[in-house]
């Protein structure tokens, strides 16, 4: 029996990136030999333990054949037979695909170590395309490492796009996978890459729609909201912003695919639509609730935040409780972030000053210091009890103004 590291660790340790997760690979051992040295069983589709001291995985090599599309149509083979460089072969990516022997030894059949000098994402086999995720992980992938994709790996994508193999994907996993490309340091990267090879267009189609879509025509025309928005999470990954930040951040202008060109200056009449192709987007790919709602909000008023400095109190008011931001003030601090990024994600705007973000916070704190209770306590009438908390809110949202005002 021989035990090997496998995958990501050899591979960030040889980009000298920290090792989080250790996964190992035994050969030439069975099942009842792992259970005889106290290893404990967690595998389900194939012989995986964990170590009875570090817990870590320690998989049995192993051989897959692929009998169904989708990501679980997979049967396993499994038997001290099966060799090292077999089990290194059903790996994605040939940086994926080099093993360290315990004495430090790199067993490295299919050339990883060369394609991590050239900074380059190839495929094993042609064994990858039977399993849709790949598409995926090697977009996200790129997004982390900034790696390029071997010309002749991008031709297979295309060609797993054609065949459908894209539309077998688990929603889910899609989410999953979409989740931790935002939060990569250039997310930018991974939906260039998903819409070079066809794969935005059947998983994220509301976005793939957005290349091509003029943006404003008041500064670099040349620019379409498609490339906007990938400056808008880049941005937003630069700041190290969370992720329904970076969520809000790539979906805050779906409503300009269905918008008619001419109508765009104006904004008119495609907020109804924008709302309800998120709402199908997130539904369709199980998105969490806190990435949805902050999404929801961004999308609806990030033109008002925008505007924010130029906004009388009872409509500052209005944005606030529109937003919920009096109950919810963290989750509207992110829809700040949000917007700030995109107006950073302007070409030429990237360092501009961008007041909103300080303003807006101080106005909600004015209006979050208003004693409620005391207000309440004081209406004879207690039907009017709403009406004059709104008015002692809009006087302190007033004298903030003018604080703010004065102090420029």
């Amino acid at each position: 029996m021989k035990i090997y590291i496998v995958g990501g660790a050899v591979r960030d340790r040889l980009l000298n990136l920290p090792v989080k997760d250790r996964d190992w690979v035994v050969v030439g051992a069975t099942p009842e030999d792992m259970l005889a040295r106290g290893y404990r069983p967690v595998g389900k589709d194939f012989p995986v333990f964990l170590h009875p001291e570090t817990q870590e995985e320690y998989a049995l090599a192993r051989t897959e054949r692929k009998i169904a599309k989708g990501y679980h149509g997979f049967s396993f083979h499994t038997s001290p037979d099966v060799t090292l460089e077999e089990d290194l072969a059903r790996r994605d990516l040939t940086i994926n695909a080099i093993a360290e022997a315990d004495d430090g030894a790199l067993i490295d059949p299919y050339d990883g170590q060369a394609d991590l000098k050239a900074r380059i994402l190839r495929h094993v086999s042609p064994a990858f395309a039977e399993d849709p995720v790949r598409i995926l992980r090697l977009a996200r992938f790129a997004a982390r490492f900034g790696f390029d994709v071997a010309p002749e790996t991008m031709r297979l994508m295309r060609q797993m796009v054609v065949d459908g193999e894209a539309d077998a994907l688990v929603a889910e996993r899609v989410w999953q996978e979409l989740a931790k490309g935002l939060m990569e340091d250039r997310p930018s990267r991974m939906f260039l890459i998903l819409r070079e090879c066809g794969a935005l267009a059947r998983i994220l189609p509301e976005v793939d729609d957005l290349f091509g879509v003029p943006q404003r025509a008041d500064y670099h025309p040349e620019v379409d909201t498609g490339d906007h928005v990938m400056r808008v999470i880049d941005y937003a990954a630069a700041q190290r912003y969370a992720l329904p930040v970076r969520f809000a951040a790539l979906v805050h202008d779906l409503g300009k695919a269905l918008t008619p060109p001419e109508m765009l200056p104006r904004h008119i009449g495609h907020e109804t639509r924008a709302t309800h192709a998120l709402g199908e987007l997130c539904q369709r790919l199980r998105v969490p609730s806190d990435c949805r709602d902050l999404a929801h909000i961004t999308m609806i008023h990030h033109t008002k935040v925008h505007q924010a400095t130029s906004l009388k109190p009872a409509t500052i008011l209005k944005l606030f409780k529109d937003c919920d931001g009096l109950r919810r003030p963290a989750r509207f601090l992110q829809m700040l972030e949000a917007c700030l990024a995109d107006s950073r994600g302007r070409l030429g705007f990237e360092h501009a000053p961008y007041p909103q973000q300080g303003y807006l916070q101080a106005l909600l704190e004015a209006a979050q210091a208003v004693d409620a209770g005391a207000i309440a306590a004081a209406c004879a009438d207690k039907s009017g009890i709403p009406a004059a908390i709104d008015r002692a809110r809009q006087q302190a949202i007033a004298e903030a103004m003018r604080q703010i005002a004065f102090s420029a």
